[in-house]
């Protein structure tokens, strides 16, 4: 008797994977040009230049506090309702930063940082909606094509930065401009997903495991942890690679050089992740991103000639795409539809705290730990190992548990 395997129809994700590839290009165009021009614009409010990166920590702890509430949102009433909200605040953090900038008031300006980590928090479920209509097959490759887009925006950021930062008097008065009308036009795309609201579950239906719960199930566990320790450890080195190319004697060109390198390298890989995922297993994907981010800080720490800063940082862009795409993909096939809600904010809470965390010491860390930016830019990468190893170590013992334990 012949047997046919029907192929799933992935139309109807194919189709939200183009509506948030195109959000993640134009919506996500706001983030590069305001951690362009955030801590230039901190720098000309703050009385103290310490805290002249003090916007970009706001914006990073936003995220992380909206993690939660906004994934509650989008739980009860659709991804589009949460997507809207965070463009929503996108816009009117741009607004109250636009004021802030007109009058001089660094608190202010720090209070549109703070909101406008509302949008970056709904940002980041970009990929897990990519994910709600997809088939086991397709997931990962959503996943990625989405991500993918943030190349589109990493182009399109540094370009409208460019053509505003000086269109008025105030400097960077016209970039937040820009990022008002980047949330308003953006926002209407959200009006052609097509991701069903997750049902209204009735009495009898099953409530799914508790945070405490979820956390407790090794691979949801591990996921999140490879997650967390990517992404801050590319947000720890990233943030201080401007200072260190100046402060080695290099000039502030060169170092938005290695910064573009860097953002093309988080991007582009992308557009193969979700086939290297499909192909080689999640687990390998992810265990290879580590071992990239390590060989990052190796190249760092071998000196300090300008095409070290740009191997380093290249390699950077490559783990965390690879490391985060591939935690991405574990958490959202590890967890039933009707506790995305519960453990999708959850998992950016954690990760965005470890960013947070990482935003704020990568600085002090810069700065205070040597007497030379050598010094510091070696205390930066040194930082490195303990993380890698928890993130290595956790995966290590997921993939040697017994299969018949993972349930």
């Amino acid at each position: 008797m012949n047997m046919t395997t029907t192929a799933p129809d992935d139309s109807r994700a194919k189709r939200n994977v183009a509506v948030l590839v195109c959000a993640q290009a134009i919506l996500g165009a706001q983030m590069p040009m305001i951690f362009t021009v955030g801590g230039l614009a901190g720098q000309s409010l703050a009385s103290n230049p310490c805290l002249a990166t003090l916007p970009i920590s706001l914006i990073v702890l936003g995220s992380m506090l909206a993690a939660t509430p906004v994934s509650a949102i989008m739980q009860r009433y659709g991804r589009r309702a949460g997507f809207l909200v965070g463009a929503t605040a996108g816009a009117i953090g741009g607004a109250i930063g636009a004021y802030g900038l007109s009058i001089s008031s660094f608190p202010v300006f720090l209070l549109g940082s703070f909101i406008t980590g509302i949008y970056m928090s709904a940002h980041g479920f970009y990929r897990f909606a990519a994910a709600d209509t997809a088939s086991d097959a397709y997931r990962p490759k959503a996943i990625s094509y989405v991500m993918a887009g943030g190349l589109a925006a990493a182009i399109i950021g540094p370009q409208m930065v460019k053509l505003t930062a000086e269109a008025y008097v105030v400097p960077f008065l016209g970039t937040y401009f820009a990022v008002i009308g980047v949330n308003l036009v953006g926002s209407l795309l959200f009006f052609l997903l097509d991701i069903p609201k997750p049902p209204i579950p009735s009495e009898d239906a099953p409530r799914g495991r508790t945070r405490r719960e979820l956390l407790a199930t090794p691979r949801i566990a591990v996921a999140v942890i490879c997650a967390m320790v990517s992404y801050a450890l590319m947000n720890l080195v990233m943030t201080s690679t401007p200072l260190a190319v100046v402060g080695c004697g290099y000039t502030a060109g060169n170092a938005a050089d290695v910064v573009t390198s860097h953002v093309l390298a988080m991007y582009v890989p992308s557009f193969f992740t979700g086939h290297l995922i499909a192909r080689f297993g999640v687990e390998r994907i992810v265990a290879a991103g580590l071992v990239i981010l390590a060989g990052a800080g190796a190249v760092a720490l071998q000196g300090v000639d300008l095409n070290n800063f740009f191997i380093a940082l290249i390699l950077l862009g490559i783990g965390w795409n690879f490391g985060f795409i591939g935690a991405t993909t574990m958490l959202a096939g590890a967890h039933e539809a009707h506790e995305r809600g519960r453990m999708q904010g959850l998992n950016d809470l954690i990760v965005f705290g470890g960013v947070t965390f990482a935003s704020l010491a990568s600085g002090g860390l810069m700065n205070c730990s040597g007497g030379t930016p050598m010094e510091g830019w070696t205390a930066v990468n040194l930082a490195m190992a303990p993380f890698l190893a928890l993130a290595g170590g956790a995966l290590i013992w997921l993939v040697m548990r017994p299969a018949a334990r993972e349930a």
